[in-house]
């Protein structure tokens, strides 16, 4: 199928800037450049449109990322806090998602959508991770995201100090020995 072209509205990560035109997939531009208002296809008269608009728009553009660029200031150096389940090993049960890094945010005092966090992939370890949260298609920032069994726990990673379940295992009793039972039998 033919790619579709399409003028952007905003800057997209990878294909272009604000006002380019640009040939895409079919679905990339139905499914996600158009819904979203990233784009418009490049018509004779959008692209009229555009440029007389595109004062209007550049100006809306950079307000928006003066704004983020603010933002992302006054959170400089965020970390959230994850407190999850977890085997011996630290592999969770389960995984920390875009969605819980955007509650963690939302509670540190940073409000964005989980559409905002680029996480290549679920957490799936115990741990410091760093995390992009897009604020504006030009402002990236980097959150820490500690992820561990208690608030405790927490602490000691964040201040970079090595966990392990030895010191858990002295307060569990000790492991049942088969070998002796059928020994004293």
């Amino acid at each position: 199928m033919a790619n579709v072209e399409l003028i952007l509205l905003q800057r997209v990560e990878k294909l272009g800037q604000m006002g380019e035109i640009v040939k895409v997939r079919p679905g990339y531009a139905r499914n996600f450049l158009l819904p979203q208002a990233k784009a418009v296809r490049a018509t004779k008269n959008n692209r009229e449109r555009f440029e007389r608009e595109r004062v209007q728009l550049e100006a809306q553009n950079l307000k928006r990322r003066e704004e983020a660029e603010r933002v992302a200031e006054r959170v400089h150096g965020l970390s959230v806090v994850l407190i999850r389940q977890a085997s011996d090993a630290g592999s969770l049960y389960g995984s920390v998602t875009a969605r819980d890094i955007a509650d963690g945010c939302a509670a540190s005092g940073l409000t964005i959508e989980r559409s905002q966090v680029l996480l290549e992939h679920p957490i799936k370890t115990l741990g410091l991770t760093q995390v992009r949260v897009a604020l504006h298609p030009e402002v990236v920032m980097k959150v820490t995201v500690n992820v561990a069994r208690s608030p405790e726990e927490a602490e000691k990673q964040a201040r970079g100090e090595a966990i392990t379940r030895d010191e858990d295992a002295e307060d569990e009793p000790e492991a049942f020995d088969e070998t002796e039972t059928a020994e004293q039998a």
